[in-house]
Parts: structure tokens; sequence; C-alpha cells
């Protein structure tokens, strides 16, 4: 299953979001213990496919919630223009849904690096966006494993939909890793697999180095080799000998291949396995006018893959470590 209907349960959703903290961001551990606990009340089918997708995944790479309960526009204020967002800011029916479904999951993790290190992060179209960054519009965001560089990427990258773009072109890109496998050779799948291979990082990690260089090694497919996991990002892995030049090259086609465009519209929220798959956004045309695309991010951990080591809480926020 990759998309669960969730309008039946709208009551009981807007119920459980109703109980938890109605400012967030003022006590974010006491809202995620509130969402730990709301979690467990879950509609029954909710909840069984969100423990189904936690425990083994899907070919897709990825599950959307659709239907979820979301404030009518007119009662909704203008998308941000600006990050990280005030402490005061009421709860958005969105927010609380990455809040019990995060919880679900696993725990909300911020990045110290990453927009001030809040948990939270708004995602709106900016006009002087870097070409990297989520807050570009106008082009290509290309794909990549979310973090791959860093030794505690997420297991998941949940967004959220609150307002659409306008003309509700703007889609996000999933390719699973799942899909591509079989469409490349055996040579190439040798190559690739548990083969680290140098790889910049995006500039919130540079340390404010313009241009560090590949600091970190990321290892394209590892794993079960019949059913590994990815890591790959278009803009930042760059291999350095030609045998790892082609096969990653015959990656990125193969990736290109099963590419599925996922459109989110108000009451959505999409869940990405960010050890399965690589995600994209195509351009938008903002109109700068207030009721731009808005999205709600968070990142989620969990034990698999070593991302958690005990001891952790939700909503820790933690230090860049490159991989290597």
């Amino acid at each position: 299953m990759t998309v669960v209907d969730c309008t039946a349960f709208a009551g009981e959703l807007r119920a459980l979001a109703a109980r938890l903290p109605q400012t967030p961001r003022a006590d974010l551990a006491a809202f995620l213990e509130s969402a730990q606990t709301a979690a467990t009340a879950l509609p029954g089918a909710l909840a069984t496919a969100l423990d189904t997708f936690n425990a083994e995944g899907n070919h897709d790479g990825y599950l959307m919630l659709r239907g979820l309960p979301v404030e009518d526009e007119a009662a909704l204020p203008p998308t941000p223009t600006s990050t990280p967002a005030p402490a005061d800011r009421p709860l958005l029916t969105m927010e609380a849904m990455l809040g019990v479904v995060g919880r679900r999951l696993g725990l909300h993790t911020g990045y110290k690096e990453l927009r001030a290190g809040t948990v939270y992060h708004d995602v709106y179209p900016s006009p002087d966006a870097h070409y990297l960054s989520s807050e570009t519009s106008e082009t290509l965001l290309e794909f990549h494993t979310e973090m791959a560089y860093h030794v505690l990427q997420p297991n998941y990258v949940m967004l959220a939909c609150t307002r659409a773009d306008h003309e509700r072109t703007a889609a996000t890109l999933v390719a699973s890793v799942r899909k591509a496998l079989p469409l490349l050779s055996a040579e190439v799948r040798e190559r690739l697999f548990g083969r680290k291979m140098p790889c910049c990082v995006d500039v919130s990690f540079r340390g404010g180095v313009p241009d560090p260089g590949a600091i970190a090694q990321v290892t394209p497919l590892y794993g079960d080799p019949e059913d590994p996991f990815i890591g790959y990002d278009r803009e930042l892995l760059t291999p350095d000998v030609p045998e790892d030049v082609a096969a990653v090259a015959a990656l990125s086609k193969a990736l290109d291949e099963v590419t599925e465009a996922v459109y989110l519209t108000p009451g959505d929220v999409l869940i990405v396995d960010n050890f399965r798959t690589t995600h994209a956004r195509t351009p938008f045309s903002p109109r700068w006018d207030g009721r731009d695309r808005w999205l709600h991010r968070v990142y989620i951990r969990t034990p698999r893959n070593g991302q958690l080591s005990g001891g952790e809480r939700a909503g820790d926020v933690v230090a860049f470590t490159p991989r290597g």
C-alpha cells in the first residue's frame, strides 16, 4: 500500500490534534511527548499502515497519507518568508499530524547546523535561496538521499502540505532503489556495492567554508546485496575513478527510469524512506503573494541502520559527523 486515504478518520485526527499543546515550540519536548501518547490512539487502519511501512518499507519507497484534516485557506496565515518560525506561533493542523504520525514511526530529530537546529521546518519559496536548498522554486531540486553524507542521516523525511503551489505543478519526485536495482547489470551492482565514494556536503554543513571539497565518503549501495540501501546525491556525489563514474551514471539512469511524481495537496503527508530512495522537486513559479506553496518538514530517526544507539529523545539536536 502506497496511498492511505485518511478522509474517514478526519474527526478522530482533529480530536487528537486538539489534545496536543497548542504552542509546540514553547516546549517542544513536552509537545512531542504528548504526540507520542496521541500516536497510540491513531485509528487502527492508519496505525497498521504506518507500522507495516516502518517494519518493511514498500516497493515504491514512500507512504502517502491523503485526506488528513487541514485548515481552510481563509483561516491560514500567510506563507512564511523567514525561518525559523516564531516560538509563539500557534500549532497548525498539519504540524500536529507530523507530530503524531512521526512519533508512531520514531524520534523527531534536529540537525545543529541546519535551520538553526530546529526540528520543525517551514518549506517555502525564497527568491535568494541557494540552488541546493529546499527553498528553491524555479529550478529543479536534484535527486538526493537526504543527508547521505551524515552519519546520523534520518530514516524518514516527512513532508506535510498546508498550502499547494498556485498552479499545482510542483511535484516531489521519488525513485526507489527496489525499483531501480533490476535495471542495473551485475557488473554495475558489484561496482557500487560497498564501495565508498567522495561526497561533498550541503552548504549548511560546510562550517562556513565556501567549498571544503568532498569531506565525506558515501556508499551508493550497501546492506543486503539483493535488497540494498542507497546513498546517492546527484549534485554532491563525486566519484573520482572512471569505473565509479560510469557505475554512478548507470545508477542515475536507472533512478530516472523508475521516478514517480507525487503532487502534494493540502491535507497530505508524504513519508519518504530515506534509506531506500532518492527524491527531488520539480520547478514551480511563486507569486510572492502570501499564498505560495507551504510545506512542513521533519526528520525521523529509528533504530534501523544504527541511527539510534539508546537513550535518545524525540526532539534531540545532533551535530554533524561526515560519513567516512
